[in-house]
């Protein structure tokens, strides 16, 4: 039965009000003294905590929901994960304990940690994990359910030799595989939930995972709560705890003003606020809150260049592009020295990456000749022209990241310096994954906030082999491309994948298909001094698996 909670009501007025307290009483403070340091403690049992988000998308259903920056904080909780990956991409076992692979990384062979089950009582076997490795693979896609977007699309076949080993097989070398395994949307949910149909899977009640917490009421549209499972006892060993959880429970709740979400932690009516603007994150760490910035493993923030649609199909309009972006302005303006700048298309914390950040010095000199020299005349008006068109680019901001329009409204006026028309427009989470597409007809760059565990499924995703994603509209025009993008699949070693990587990041900045705009920061937290504990993985989710409240023994 669904219990249904009083929650605490977090009115505008109100908030408000305890902002203004609460900033009144940290000028005091720091004019006469520091804020207490909580003695050191231990982890212990018992609190709730509030965490105040700015969304949870538009469904439930795990294939569909599990990836999403929103949703990927209950499924967290809820479910685990075969391997544990953390904020440096290090794998670690988790409900898979060992595992093998052959010389030509086809074959893989896991082996899985006894006594684990789901929230129902049923067992965390091989054939659940057969059920989990069929589903993320194909989905259903006639129901409605989703492939998980960045599962090899190399996947054969898995099978249970016994009930605590699966084999997997794969049609071509996937050396990703294992690190793909703790990808955010790799999450264990039981096969009878699988089983159900989408309308079914949508009702959060009535899905089933292995996790610490289960989900004891939720509200559409307004929170979710989870209770501890007493009997837990299989967390990853990278994290220092394997039992069950501390805290008794985790009360999401949804509040969209983000100057709302931060008041009501520092009036102490919640615990942690999600996506605080980060202009106020200097003035939160004076007054002693926990503020947390972690970088997740993927992509970094920027765009991807639509090649058929005009201008874009340049070479040299590109390359402007490119050039013509000062990424410095965009962190000493918009946001602050947590942020870092991109060295590549992919973030500096993922194995792999490489340093590539000659090709993205700003430079509007070489954008100025570059135009020149692709026949776009500046006109009276600073707009550059050709044939009568002017040259002109809209910007669609991306919903999942709190600063994307004021990153936009920069660039547009750095661009506009060189000669381009800048159109911005905003929607909102559902009406942006409805209209904005990678290589849409009207989408000249689509902006990416994209995280990935590994960076060898990277080349499938910018194509169309093995239904990819086609990032760029290139489909099989270049062939350069496509060679790297065969190699590192084909690579059956580390050692022999890196230089092949290095080389992908080179050709994609030189050739403008990616604009990188910075490295990206996607989740901010800001939590409450007496919640300690909490761990942030490889996709920069908080888990509160780890966490307690300091003050509850006082």
């Amino acid at each position: 039965m669904v219990r249904h909670l009083s929650l605490p009501s977090f009115s505008r007025r109100k908030l408000l009000v305890t902002a203004s307290i609460a900033a009144s009483a940290a000028l005091f403070l720091s004019a006469t003294a520091p804020l207490p340091v909580q003695a050191a403690d231990r982890p212990h049992d018992g609190g709730d905590i509030t965490f105040l988000i700015d969304s949870l998308g538009d469904t439930w259903i795990p294939n569909n929901s599990a990836i999403s920056s929103f949703q990927g904080h209950i499924w967290g909780h809820v479910t685990d994960k075969l391997v544990y990956v953390d904020a440096e991409g290090k794998v670690s076992p988790w409900i898979a304990e060992t595992w093998e692979q052959n010389d030509t990384a086809t074959e893989f062979t896991l082996h899985l940690k006894s006594g684990v089950t789901f929230s129902d009582g049923e067992p965390l076997d091989a054939n659940a994990v057969v059920a989990n490795l069929n589903i993320w693979y194909a989905g259903r896609k006639n129901e409605g359910i989703n492939p998980i977007g960045l599962f090899p699309k190399t996947y054969d076949r898995a099978e249970a030799v016994d009930a605590k080993t699966v084999k997997v097989f794969f049609k071509k070398p996937t050396l990703g595989f294992i690190p793909t395994l703790g990808y955010h949307g790799s999450i264990l949910i039981s096969p009878k939930t699988i089983a159900q149909p989408a309308s079914v899977q949508a009702d959060l009640s009535k899905t089933v995972g292995s996790g610490p917490y289960v989900v004891e009421s939720w509200k559409e549209g307004d929170h979710v709560t989870l209770v501890k499972r007493k009997d837990y006892n299989w967390g990853p060993a990278a994290v220092g705890h394997t039992g069950p959880a501390y805290l008794d429970s985790i009360t999401y709740k949804l509040v969209s003003e983000p100057s709302l979400r931060v008041a009501s932690v520092q009036s102490g009516q919640a615990d942690v606020a999600y996506n605080a603007s980060p202009q106020e994150l200097k003035s939160l760490k004076e007054e002693g809150f926990t503020v947390a910035t972690p970088r997740y493993l993927g992509f970094v923030n920027g765009w991807a260049v639509n090649t058929k649609l005009a201008p874009y199909d340049d070479v040299k309009v590109r390359q402007a592009l490119q050039a013509a972006i000062n990424r410095q302005e965009i962190i000493d303006t918009v946001y602050t020295p947590d942020w870092k700048l991109a060295t590549s298309f992919i973030q500096s914390n993922v194995p792999g990456a490489t340093d590539h950040s000659d090709l993205l010095a700003y430079n509007p000199d070489k954008a100025e000749k570059l135009l020149d020299e692709a026949g776009w005349v500046k006109g009276a008006n600073g707009v550059r022209v050709k044939d009568g068109k002017p040259l002109e680019i809209t910007l669609h901001s991306n919903p999942y990241l709190a600063t994307s329009k004021s990153v936009d409204e920069l660039i547009a006026q750095q661009l506009g310096k060189v000669g381009w028309k800048v159109n911005i427009r905003a929607y909102d989470v559902v009406t942006f994954g409805e209209k904005v597409k990678f290589g849409g007809s009207a989408v000249p760059a689509y902006e990416v906030t994209r995280s990935f565990i590994d960076a060898g499924t990277v080349a499938s995703i910018l194509t169309n082999a093995n239904n990819g994603e086609n990032w760029f509209a290139l489909d099989e025009r270049d062939s350069v491309l496509n060679e790297l993008r065969d190699k590192i699949a084909g690579a059956g070693s580390i050692e022999e994948r890196k230089p092949l990587l290095d080389k992908l990041q080179q050709y994609v900045l030189e050739q403008g298909y990616f604009i990188p705009r910075t490295q990206i920061v996607q989740r901010i937290y800001v939590q409450s001094p007496k919640l300690k504990g909490e761990v942030y993985n490889g996709i920069a989710y908080a888990s509160y698996y780890t966490a307690y409240l300091s003050d509850l023994s006082e």
